[in-house]
């Protein structure tokens, strides 16, 4: 057990990512038992396609299930060897503040800067990301995704309205929104979610975070166009392909290609070398 303050690299950093995988295994399990969809999704599975496992640099892991298969998971997670980790939510947890999943390591510690006064489970973890019906039309899409924008803000306010390096006028928009309370904004996301279910052929997201299809330009200057910006074709997550990584087989996005490209663009090229170093932000970890 090993355990200290800042970044986390070298040998601890790899040691990070290990523990990361034996819950992703452990997810795995339970979801072939279970008869649960899920796919590897962002860095993962780009590690998966590029590198047949982690990306070096990459600190965390990311999978995705559409609505059904994430509630059949949550029901599902009592099934975990909680030895290993423990599914968490605002719903197993009323002190967590996201909006989607994780599992966290049993036994660990990981509070990432500014969250040293939150009061919800810590952990070394895995993001669990809910995918959820969105409307169709372009318009709707913005509009949607304004209202997820206020309600992921209203959230992060009570990081926000401490974290270091905030701008003044920044801090005192989130201690404003630091007085609804969290319950109020799973009520929202609750009823929008409501309307999800695998049959529609309503395009997708994982609400309460920023939309995939504007991340492109961290890779490329080019943009997806608008019909890809806000949303996902829910089909990408209906098919399924089982990918190598790091040793193990777990299944992925069939059509990898459109959904890579549409979220980094030309997803083999590499970043620049400087770009490439493994290290994780912590304020504080032990594992």
């Amino acid at each position: 057990m090993k355990k200290g303050t800042g970044t986390i690299e070298g040998e601890d950093f790899r040691r990070l990512q290990q523990l990361e995988l034996d819950m992703l295994v452990e997810l795995d399990r339970v979801c072939r038992k279970h008869g649960i969809r899920y796919s590897l999704v962002c860095g993962t599975l780009l590690g998966a396609v590029r590198h047949k496992g982690f990306i070096p640099w990459d600190d965390d892991i990311d999978v995705a299930m559409l609505r059904e298969d994430y509630e059949a998971f949550r029901s599902a997670s009592a099934d975990l060897n909680q030895e290993i980790c423990f599914f968490q939510d605002h719903k197993t947890d009323p002190q967590y503040l996201w909006g989607f999943g994780k599992l966290r390591r049993t036994g660990t510690t990981y509070i990432r800067p500014g969250q040293e006064k939150m009061k919800f489970k810590t952990g070394v973890y895995i993001d669990i990301l809910p995918l959820d019906d969105i409307p169709r039309s372009t318009v709707g899409q913005k509009v949607n995704d304004f209202y997820c924008f206020f309600l992921r803000k209203t959230l992060w306010s009570r990081v926000g309205r401490s974290m270091p390096g905030t701008g003044r006028l920044e801090k005192a928009v989130y201690r404003l929104l630091s007085h609804i309370s969290p319950e109020w904004v799973y009520q929202r996301v609750d009823k929008m979610t409501s309307r999800s279910n695998n049959k529609s052929d309503r395009p997708v997201r994982t609400l309460l975070l920023p939309s995939g299809g504007k991340e492109k330009n961290l890779y490329s200057s080019d943009k997806n166009p608008l019909k890809l910006r806000y949303g996902m074709p829910k089909q990408w997550f209906l098919e399924q392909l089982e990918f190598e990584y790091e040793g193990h087989s777990f299944y992925g996005v069939k059509d990898y290609h459109a959904y890579l490209t549409s979220r980094y663009g030309d997803y083999m090229q590499l970043p620049p070398v400087e770009k490439q170093v493994g290290k994780a932000p912590a304020a504080i970890w032990e594992f």
